[in-house]
């Protein structure tokens, strides 16, 4: 094989990334200390002896922890281990006190596992529905965090700070097989790992706050004539937003691919790397050569003893990890038929939301109708008061009985949501008292009935018309049953008068 790169072209290489997702477990206290975890707090105002590495101070494990990691675990499709360690990861940086990190090597507490994703338009672009790849799981298990450097680059002088409070936060790193083709896959495959963490209590998925990092590793297989040539694998740290990591990604995939054609064959013998995303300029930056396992020095924390999982944890751990998003996607689209489209927005909404829909029709209401009342409405809602919908001052039955009231021809659509905006403003009100407030009188059906009689005695060419086969042709009756009885519900005038022309032949 020749050692320039002429023999490859641009287009003859296929990408391979696997991601290094840290999931921060929604525990009050720290994994080993009894140090709060609460975000924004003052600078190093959340430390004690244990988490600051002090000599003499010992780790008490958070049980808690492992309760949140067990049912990730289950969730995620792993095998929970009968028997898992704690070991040091031994590595110096500024922001680990101990100089080390109490993690996990050989007996981690979850082995194994998938996620399954949406396949990707581009990689599928016809467009199917319901098509997913599954993207295996090499493990998942507990470590501790480092804590957090930070630069002041703008002061005119070099000054780092270091701050501790999140040295000793719990941390679940999620370890993917290279089984990611693009940046996009792997988007949205860490989108579905945020989903099911947040929809399982394990997480709250706040990418903002840290509580969910990637660590993407990326390189490129050049094919062409049956050679294959890799290009090294480059790590890109500490990713916080989904539009970060499909840039990064997309930029290091265009990176490694210049380099390859411009350097030739020799990159494949090149060291691995690790580099920082630069999110300003667009691009990833060298920061060090990537360690490999015997650079950890990884050996068993002398200090925590093994744990063994119990049947009645692995059973729990089951149990709590069966409300899934895709459990819920099943429910709404199978058992209630909303559209796929419709059903994802209310899933990504957050279970809460999910929740309040299903409470809806468990109070009576119509699956399609609520749906489109929450897509429009309550969202719409939620948005311009920035609350969540604990919030919300409509409880699902009384918005069951709103709905209801529409079906049944007390009100039409536009007064419904008249009394809607009747219940957010006074949550104490009744969804008859917000109806009555609009002034709005329900008429019998013996009323409607007779002025629907009324109605097709002054306008005898509408039962030609419907005798005819035109059934529509009784619209042109509800603007003037209006007239007479502005309560009059239109959809009950066109079915009276529907029955009373038939009743005449």
């Amino acid at each position: 094989m020749n050692d320039t790169a002429t023999d490859f072209q641009a287009s003859d290489y296929r990408v391979v990334i696997g991601l290094e997702v840290h999931v921060q477990l929604k525990t009050q206290t720290k994994l080993f200390c009894r140090c709060s975890i609460r975000f924004g707090q003052p600078p190093n105002s959340q430390v004690c002896p244990v988490c600051l590495g002090l000599p003499g101070a010992l780790p008490v494990l958070n049980a808690h922890a492992i309760e949140l990691a067990c049912r990730a675990g289950a969730a995620l499709n792993c095998e929970l281990a009968d028997l898992t360690k704690w070991d040091r990861k031994n590595y110096f940086y500024p922001d680990l006190p101990k100089g080390y990190q109490t993690s996990q090597y050989d007996l981690p507490i979850c082995s194994g596992g998938y996620v399954d994703i949406p396949i990707a338009p581009s990689v599928h672009p016809t467009g199917s529905q319901n098509v997913y790849k599954r993207i295996r799981l090499v493990r998942a298990h507990l470590e501790e965090d480092a804590g957090k450097s930070m630069h002041d680059e703008h002061s005119g002088r070099a000054d780092s700070k270091i701050d501790l409070n999140r040295a000793g936060t719990p941390l679940l790193e999620i370890v993917s097989e290279p089984d990611l083709s693009c940046a996009e896959e792997a988007k949205t495959y860490l989108s579905e790992l945020r989903l099911l963490m947040v929809y399982l209590g394990v997480s709250d998925g706040n990418m903002q706050e840290g509580s969910l990092r990637a660590d993407a590793n990326v390189n490129l297989h050049f094919v062409r004539d049956g050679k294959t040539v890799a290009t090294p694998i480059v790590e890109v740290k500490n990713l916080n937003s989904f539009r970060s990591v499909e840039r990064a990604i997309d930029f290091e995939v265009a990176r490694q691919s210049s380099e390859f054609l411009r350097t030739g064959l020799a990159i494949g013998q090149a060291p691995k790397q690790t580099r920082g995303w630069n999110d300003a300029l667009g691009q990833t930056e060298l920061q060090r050569q990537k360690e490999e396992e015997a650079d950890y020095r990884y050996f068993p924390c002398p200090d925590l003893v093994p744990i063994r999982l119990t049947s009645l944890q692995k059973q729990t751990a089951s149990e709590q990890s069966a409300a899934t998003p895709t459990h819920y996607r099943d429910r709404l689209i199978h058992e209630h038929q909303l559209k796929s489209n419709d059903a994802e927005i209310l899933i990504q909404q957050g279970k809460p939301v999910v929740e309040y829909f299903l409470h809806c029709i468990q109070a009576g209401a119509d699956a399609k109708r609520v749906s489109v009342w929450m897509l429009q409405d309550v969202l719409r809602t939620l948005n311009d008061r920035s609350i969540g919908i604990e919030l919300y001052p409509v409880s699902p039955s009384r918005m069951a009985q709103l709905l209801a009231a529409i079906e049944q021809g007390r009100v039409d659509t536009s007064q419904a949501k008249q009394a809607l905006a009747k219940l957010i403003d006074g949550p104490s009100l009744s969804v008859d008292a917000a109806i009555e407030s609009l002034g709005i009188v329900r008429v019998d059906a013996s009323e409607i009935e007779l002025l629907c009689k009324e109605l097709l005695a002054e306008n005898a060419d509408v039962i030609d018309k419907v005798r005819a086969g035109n059934t529509k042709a009784v619209a042109a009756l509800v603007g003037q049953a209006k007239k007479k009885n502005r309560n009059a519900d239109p959809r009950l005038v066109q079915e009276t008068c529907l029955k009373l022309i038939e009743q005449m032949q």
